[in-house]
């Protein structure tokens, strides 16, 4: 019974690094892709409206 715990604990570990890992991958993705698009348009950042202000700003990186 000992074994079978472990090797639960083992297993929800390796889970959770796996999704932790497939998480950065797709966030690593998506900024590389933002990135290739900026250069192709030759911008040099994305606007985003603050709701409080009104006014535009950079988006910052994540």
């Amino acid at each position: 019974m000992p074994q079978l715990i472990l090797l639960l604990i083992v297993a929800a570990i390796a889970w959770y690094g796996y999704r932790k890992f497939v998480s950065e991958a797709e966030k690593l993705t998506r900024r590389q892709q933002e990135v290739r698009r900026q250069k192709e348009t030759g911008t040099q950042g994305t606007l985003i409206k603050d709701p409080a202000t009104g006014e535009y700003r950079l988006k910052k990186p994540e």
